[in-house]
C-alpha cells in the first residue's frame, strides 16, 4: 500500500474511532449466516498466483464479483452475495478471497488486514475474477463490494475493461490507486448521510466522487441516504449487533430496501 493510501485509512479510521469506545469482541469469527454448503469453493488463477473463490447462484448467465468488506469473507460477505443470487433477475455470484484465507475478528485485525492489502493486486484478482466468469458461461459481468469492497467495484470500473457495469457501497478508491472520472464501466454508489470515515465514504467524499463522475464518459448515480452510517446495509442479525457494538445505532429498513432495488435496476439494465 502506498504512504499516501495508508495516510488515507488511518485518517478514515482514526476519525471513526475518536469518538467511540469499541469493545474488540472476538465472536464475529468467519461463520456464514447460510448454509456452507450453499456455496461453492473455486480456485482461480493469475499471473504465478493461485487464489480461493466462492461461487452460488445459476450456472449461466450474468454474473457479479461480490467485493469483502474489510472484515473480509465472512458471515455478512456471504448474505450479501446470496442475496444478489436471489433478486429478480438472479445472477451468478463470485467473491474474491482478497486476504487469502484471512478474517478480521475485531475492528483493530480488520483495519490491519486492510492496511496490509495489495491494493493493486486486489484489483488484478477482481480482473482474474471477471474473466473466469465470462470464460465460464457469463457474457457480462458486474462488480460490486462494501466498505473497502465498494472502493475496489470503483476501482475495476477504471482499471478492469472487462467490467460491464458497478455498484459501490460506502467506499471510494484513494487517487494514488486511481481517478474515477477515467471509469471506463457505469458506476451507481450508495453512501450513509452520518458515515464518518472523513474521506473514504463521508458525505463530503461521497459529493467529490459524484462531480468526479459527472466528468467520466460513463453513466454514473451517486444516492445519500438520511440518517444512516457506515455499512447500513448490513442487517443480517449479526451483523446488525456488529454495527450497534461499533457505536452504529441507525436502523433504517426502507433505506436498505430502496438500495437494493436501484442495485437491481442497475444491474439489470447494464447486465441484461
Amino acid at each position: 500500500m502506498t504512504v499516501a493510501l495508508l495516510k488515507i485509512k488511518q485518517l478514515a479510521v482514526t476519525s471513526y474511532l475518536s469518538h467511540r469506545r469499541l469493545p474488540f469482541l472476538r465472536r464475529y469469527a468467519m461463520a456464514s449466516a447460510s448454509p456452507a454448503s450453499v456455496f461453492q469453493k473455486v480456485q482461480i488463477h493469475r499471473e504465478d498466483t493461485v487464489f480461493d473463490a466462492y461461487l452460488a447462484g445459476k450456472e449461466k448467465g450474468p454474473a457479479i464479483v461480490v467485493i469483502q468488506e474489510w472484515w473480509g469473507v465472512d458471515f455478512e460477505i456471504k448474505n450479501h452475495a446470496l442475496a444478489i443470487s436471489n433478486l429478480d433477475p438472479t445472477y451468478k455470484v463470485l467473491i474474491p478471497d482478497l486476504y487469502r484465507g484471512r478474517v478480521g475478528l475485531d475492528v483493530a485485525e480488520a483495519q490491519h488486514l486492510m492496511e496490509g492489502l495489495n491494493w493493486q493486486g486486489a484489483v488484478k484478482d477482481i480482473k482474474a475474477s471477471v474473466d473466469w466468469l465470462k470464460a465460464n458461461g457469463s457474457e457480462k459481468v458486474g462488480v460490486t463490494g462494501f466498505c473497502m469492497g465498494g472502493a475496489l467495484s470503483i476501482a475495476s470500473a477504471a482499471l478492469v475493461p472487462e467490467v460491464d457495469a458497478v455498484v459501490a457501497f460506502y467506499g471510494i478508491p484513494s487517487p494514488t490507486l486511481v481517478d474515477p472520472s477515467n471509469a471506463k464501466a457505469p458506476i451507481q454508489a450508495h453512501f450513509g448521510e452520518l458515515d464518518d470515515f472523513v474521506g473514504f465514504s463521508d458525505i463530503t467524499a461521497a459529493k467529490e466522487l459524484e462531480e468526479k463522475l459527472k466528468s467520466s464518459e460513463v453513466p454514473s448515480e451517486v444516492y445519500v441516504y438520511p440518517g444512516c452510517s457506515h455499512a447500513f446495509m448490513n442487517r443480517s442479525e449479526e451483523g446488525a449487533k456488529r454495527r450497534k457494538d461499533m457505536g452504529m445505532q441507525d436502523e433504517d429498513p426502507e433505506a436498505v430496501k430502496l438500495a437494493w432495488s436501484r442495485f437491481t435496476a442497475w444491474m439489470k439494465s447494464y447486465l441484461h
